[in-house]
């Protein structure tokens, strides 16, 4: 069984080669790395370009475009039978990969979260890094609880896993970090529970380069009530 991980890149050439080698370090897990750059300016490209093409599936943007943009190029280059989103910073752990994928490779579940406040990691300063960003996930996430009718602890997670199947068959619209809400409540509307495992993380601070920003949580809420009320999938 493959497992295709989508990683979309944009200005990371301080965590991307780190990241790559933690991936790599996962030798009991058939892997199809698929990495997107966004239109990085900072050396990233650069990086991306010696890398192994034959160990890597890697596209670029012409121009910067957005996460979702990055993810809907991979969706178009992936082959695995199951599919996991990863950022290409170190906020999160590749060795969560085994937990993540358990409940599909079981075939317990068809889609699989990796909830950062789940169990003893809960909402904390050390992980977090402000007061805000804890609020504003935590009432994001009862936002889209309440539209959804779910019940995660962390809607707006990198970690999401998907069977192919699953994966492929939801037409994915938004360009930007709405890719998150967008998804979660398409799910939603198909009535498909969603399982969560606790994960590790290490959130950054912007000055690190933490790129989501208070417009992106606005954009989010409204994805969600677009989605759910307005514009159904054909």
């Amino acid at each position: 069984m493959i497992l295709s991980i989508i990683i979309p890149v944009f200005n990371e050439k301080n965590t991307l080669t780190k990241l790559l080698n933690k991936i790599d370090d996962i030798k009991d897990i058939e892997k199809e790395v698929v990495i997107v750059d966004d239109c990085s300016t900072d050396g990233t490209k650069e990086i991306l370009l010696n890398l192994d093409k034959f160990k890597y599936k890697i596209y670029f943007h012409s121009k910067n475009k957005g996460k979702g943009a990055a993810i809907k190029t991979a969706k178009k280059n992936i082959t695995g039978q199951i599919v996991i989103i990863q950022d290409a910073d170190l906020e999160y752990n590749p060795n969560d990969y085994y937990k993540i994928i358990e409940p599909i490779k079981n075939k317990q579940f068809i889609v699989v979260y990796g909830s950062r406040v789940l169990g003893k990691n809960r909402y904390s300063l050390k992980n977090f890094s402000s007061v805000y960003r804890i609020f504003f996930n935590h009432l994001l996430t009862i936002i889209s609880n309440v539209f959804n009718s779910q019940k995660l602890t962390d809607a707006h997670t990198c970690y999401k896993a998907f069977t192919y199947e699953l994966f492929n068959s939801i037409n994915l619209e938004e360009d930007d970090f709405s890719f998150c809400p967008e998804i979660t409540t398409k799910i939603g509307l198909r009535n498909i529970d969603i399982k969560e495992v606790p994960i590790e993380y290490f959130g950054r601070s912007y000055k690190e380069g933490k790129k989501i920003k208070l417009i992106d949580g606005v954009k989010a809420l409204f994805t969600i009530i677009k989605y759910r009320f307005f514009k159904h999938e054909k």
